[in-house]
């Protein structure tokens, strides 16, 4: 069964199937034919964005939330600004279309030299760049769009990276015939021959260990396989920890979780448990410097066994599995492991000792102590790539907590835009964004998105006076880790003329709990302007800030 539709309505159709609601981006004269389809499109709301970037970032924090996310640029000048965006996106398996509006297909047949190209009529630059940070491509014709939609939707699902959709300005409008059939998205599928011989070997390894330990990451995010997790998890009755990228992978208030692992600079605690393991499953790892203590790690797993299990593929030491999904593999092991009882006396409770607040200036790490009860169940909690993401890794969550950071890609600035995906992907959750004044200013124009579409997300503005994180690897007083200064708590005053927002401006801890009891209080956006040391760090990015320099070994 077929119908007639355009090929951008149909589009739209399919974004909408896979549960898009809002599409980011930036209007561009090879594009806007296609933007009137999406502002005409019932139940698709068009996001509008200060530049391309932010509309990439954006998209990327929805994605995290919603589950897939879609952005719109034109030809070019507004791709190439979102291509840093898309490609943090496929590095931390985000799925994100990107969809560019190109000239017409008559201009680039001519191959004329028209405004956004490269002066040499060749229009293939930007789609080859775009290559190497997708998964699947496509050029939309009327011939083929439907299959091309169809096909390059089904990556982006299956994969959870990012697509690159091309569609010309004379395209958008041309009416196809479309299957009118949902269209199927496609998960991971075993082999069952590889899936029984990998779940039975796995099987009897973990059950002649004598310590099993499981870590688990963020793949497991990715795929929404979080309750085949936890009941892999109670029935073996292993201690679990996740990693920094995949923090909140589990209920941080599990009682078989002990904690979030940084390799050697972890909680003595936590590397005990490490240290006396025999046996450890990795379920949705990938081992990075900046969530291992600069590889360290990885040198002690070398001496025991290994079990990975990944979203399509599963490991046991040096012997590979493939096609064994990782649901697949989760649910059997839980059938075929045997309890263990742990003792978990020794596991130290809370995130410490209750906060009085005094008249002394505030501190990292008094702030995250306070910051650790105000935190509620549910809350979406977003950390800049910088002290703020450092310090939250080792905060206990409460349940159902939403973790979003960016470590193995950190491009600084990412969270601020990424607070306006998060929120709008889901309005029903407190949203809570703590980034830092270096990174504030990469993209502190996409405030004003935030409050055109009357959001109220709670952000803490660490003015730490430049990039601290910066100063703990490497040149701590050197000039081009300064910044120049600006006066944050006015920022929102001067983007909001509608009295969507209040800000405040703090320096001591007791103004701190007076500042969070009226922001819980605040039917608006929460601006918070924390004043800190340029030095004060966390002592985890102060260890690994030692671990970066060792690593690069500038001179």
């Amino acid at each position: 069964m077929s119908k007639k539709i355009t090929v951008g309505d149909y589009l739209l159709l399919r974004l909408k199937e896979m549960g898009v609601r809002h599409v980011f981006g930036v209007p561009g004269d090879y594009n806007l034919g296609f933007l009137d389809q999406i502002v005409n499109m019932e139940g698709l709301e068009w996001i509008g964005n200060c530049n391309e970037l932010n509309a990439a970032y954006a998209a990327d924090g929805y994605a995290r939330v919603n589950g897939i996310a879609a952005l719109v640029t034109t030809f070019g000048v507004g791709e190439l600004s979102a291509i840093n965006g898309i490609a943090g996106s496929y590095a931390e398996q985000v799925p994100v279309v990107k969809i560019t509006g190109t000239p017409s297909t008559k201009v680039m047949k001519k191959g004329a030299l028209v405004h956004h190209t490269l002066g040499d009529g060749d229009f293939t630059h930007f789609m080859n760049m775009f290559k190497e940070v997708t998964v699947a491509q496509t050029m939309l014709t009327e011939e083929n769009a439907a299959e091309e939609i169809d096909r390059v939707l089904r990556e982006c699902w299956l994969q959870k990276r990012p697509v690159h959709i091309n569609i010309p300005a004379d395209i958008s409008y041309k009416e196809i015939d479309a299957p009118q059939t949902s269209l199927a998205l496609p998960e991971p599928v075993s082999d069952p021959t590889q899936l029984n011989k990998f779940v039975q070997k796995a099987a009897e390894e973990l059950n002649k260990a004598n310590s099993p330990f499981i870590l688990a990451d963020y793949e497991v995010n990715r795929y929404r396989l979080y309750d085949q997790l936890r009941t892999f998890v109670e029935a073996s009755g292993y201690p679990i920890a996740s990693f920094s990228m995949g923090k909140g992978v589990i209920d941080e208030t599990h009682p078989q979780f002990i904690g979030v692992h940084t390799g050697q600079l972890s909680e003595d605690f936590l590397k005990q448990c490490i240290q006396e393991s025999d046996c450890f499953i990795l379920i949705g790892v990938k081992l990075t410097d900046s969530i291992t203590g600069g590889f360290r790690f990885i040198h002690d797993l070398e001496k025991t066994n290994i079990i990975e299990i990944h979203p399509s593929y599963a490991r046991i030491n040096n012997e590979v599995f493939q096609a064994v999904s990782m649901r697949e593999a989760l649910e059997q092991l839980t059938e075929h492991v045997q309890h263990r009882t742990w003792n978990l006396n020794p596991h130290p409770a809370g995130n410490g000792s209750p906060f009085i607040p005094s008249s002394e200036s505030i501190t990292q790490e008094r702030f995250w102590q306070r910051l650790a009860s105000f935190f509620k169940p549910g809350d979406v909690l977003l950390a800049e790539q910088g002290t703020s993401f450092f310090a939250a890794s080792t905060v206990k969550l409460p349940e159902k907590t939403t973790f979003v950071g960016q470590p193995l890609w950190g491009s600084i600035g990412y969270t601020l835009p990424a607070l306006l995906g998060t929120q709008l992907a889901d309005q029903n959750r407190r949203n809570i964004l703590v980034i830092g004044d270096g990174s504030f200013q990469l993209t502190a124009q996409e405030l004003s998105t935030i409050l055109l579409h009357d959001l109220k997300p709670i952000i803490f503005l660490i003015n730490n006076d430049g990039y601290t994180v910066e100063r703990m690897i490497h040149g701590a007083e050197q000039r081009y880790n300064d910044i120049n200064r600006w006066n944050y708590r006015r920022i929102p005053d001067v983007l909001d003329l509608n009295g969507n927002s209040i800000s405040f401006q703090i320096k001591t801890e007791e103004e701190l709990e007076e500042v969070l009891s009226k922001a819980e209080k605040a039917n608006k956006l929460v601006f918070i302007e924390v004043h800190m040391g340029r030095l004060d760090s966390p002592a985890l990015l102060r260890e690994l800030g030692k671990l970066f320099a060792e690593q690069n070994k500038y001179c």
